[in-house]
């Protein structure tokens, strides 16, 4: 085994191609350039990668069994350091990559520099960045059935609980609120959805395409990309260490992911205003006013809105990163990966946060306790001031043998008297509704209240109650 070599020669050079260079680099170019104090959070993914490229050097006879097992050794003595907040991160090595290959090159000598053989930082970290986002797409995969399971554990108790459905932000028809928070579950699970296809293509190797052009070294990609548990290699040297779709891919998905989140928090944020009373929140959710003392102020519903905007940002600084870089690889790339990380943070915390908030804390035993509270008095009353049931007078007089056309004209006149004398439809006189058509008789009773309302609705996907405890028993089976 070769002697390692010292930190105080490793530091003299510094930078990887130093030996071209007749002055040092400027201290001000140093921290402009230099990503370490971010990308340090590659390093398990740098680490695997680092190994399977050493375990496939080794089986093509590029590299000794030595120098393998001596890189292995070092790796793990790495690893613990890091793991123990021991690692001493320089900024003098611009990078993760470059960090991590000066302490192995100082603890195992020669072997650790014959590990960069056949491979430049270009495809390294393609392939880190990858393999870092493929666990946590799993992560957010894992987050998202959480919160479909947190909607659809308060939905399956408030199948019978009657929403104002808005149009508008109108009363429009009365709907069952398991069924509005059933809406939330589907664009979630579409959400997974793409999830797990863009996955496909993030789970795709890129190590072995070296600067740009590939290598003349007898690489064997396919073995690296079975150890590492990549369903593919890519394809192309240029595309391979110049490509980031697949960073934009998931903003983009996360972007949804936020548009979805935020479109629940608004109606958290109204559902909680005393002017509708519809739900409340437990008070950990909540902060207070440092002026006003009945304050109770939904936070993180407020946050999770205005999050929204900071992924979505993030999706357009991407795009804009890419849209005029010339093959291959360029330093522009390097701005990819804050973007990319802050958004996978945003998207798991939101995630998390909102699921407990809404559903409550899960217990071992996958009980739960806490979450939001349904006031369904509330909801109700709103229902019955805003003739949410015209819609079904007009339907009942269809029924009857009117045109549709003419039951609108009918219903509108006997709401806009309604209006004026301060009564819900169903409080008129069955004599007063026959006024407005002698087609009109005492079976308009059942039509006009919010249960008989949401029973006529029993189209697949309607709000009907025995549609919507059907809907929860599949995404019952769908979630497990």
């Amino acid at each position: 085994m070769s002697h390692p070599a010292s930190d105080n020669q490793l530091d003299k050079k510094a930078q990887a191609w130093s030996a071209l260079f007749s002055e040092p680099m400027s201290e001000l170019v140093k921290r402009y350039t230099s990503s370490v104090f971010f990308d340090k959070r590659l390093w398990r993914a740098d680490i695997a990668g680092s190994l399977a490229h050493a375990e496939m050097l080794a089986a093509q006879g590029i590299i000794s069994a030595a120098d393998l097992a001596d890189i292995e050794r070092g790796m793990a003595q790495i690893r613990a350091e890091i793991e123990a907040g021991q690692f001493e991160w320089k900024l003098d090595l611009e990078d993760v990559h470059l960090n991590i290959e000066a302490r192995l090159t100082t603890l195992v000598g020669d072997a650790g520099k014959r590990l960069h053989t056949g491979r430049s930082r270009n495809d390294q970290v393609a392939t880190d960045v990858r393999l870092w986002l493929r666990d946590e797409i799993d992560a957010t995969a894992v987050l998202l059935a959480d919160m479909q399971r947190a909607l659809v554990s308060v939905a399956e108790k408030n199948v019978d609980t009657i929403l104002p459905g808005f149009t508008h932000l109108q009363v429009a028809q009365p709907v069952s609120f398991a069924h509005h928070l059933l809406a939330y579950v589907e664009m979630f699970a579409r959400d997974a959805e793409r999830l797990a296809d863009l996955r496909k293509r993030v789970n795709r190797l890129p190590l072995g395409s070296a600067a740009l052009a590939g290598t003349s070294y007898p690489l064997d990609r396919e073995r690296v990309a079975r150890t590492l548990g990549f369903e593919a290699v890519c394809q192309n040297s240029l595309d391979a260490v110049s490509d980031r779709d697949f960073a934009i891919e998931y903003t983009a998905f996360a972007s949804l992911v936020m548009i979805h989140v935020s479109r629940l928090a608004e109606e958290i944020v109204v559902w909680m205003s005393q002017n509708f009373g519809f739900i409340n929140l437990s008070d950990r959710y909540c902060t207070g006013s440092s002026i006003m003392p009945q304050k109770r102020n939904p936070d993180v519903a407020e946050l999770a809105r205005g999050k929204s905007g900071r992924v979505v940002g993030h999706l357009m600084g991407l795009i804009t990163l890419m849209k005029g870089q010339p093959l291959a690889y360029n330093k522009d790339n390097q701005e990819d990966k804050e973007p990319l990380f802050d958004t996978v943070d945003t998207v798991n915390d939101t995630l998390r946060i909102m699921a407990e908030m809404i559903g409550g804390e899960v217990a071992a035993d996958g009980s739960r306790s806490g979450g939001l509270t349904v006031r369904k008095d509330a909801m109700e009353r709103a229902a019955l001031r805003g003739y949410a049931t015209a819609t079904d007078l007009a339907d009942y007089l269809v029924k009857k043998g009117l045109p549709f056309r003419d039951a609108h004209e009918v219903v509108a006149h006997a709401v806009k008297d309604a209006i004026a004398l301060g009564k819900d439809l169903a409080e008129l006189p069955l004599e007063t509704l026959q006024g407005y058509d002698a087609r009109i008789t005492a079976d308009v009773a059942e039509a006009l209240t919010l249960a008989g309302s949401l029973n006529a609705r029993s189209t697949l996907g309607g709000t009907a109650p025995v549609q919507v405890r059907a809907q929860i028993e599949r995404h019952h089976a769908r979630l497990g």
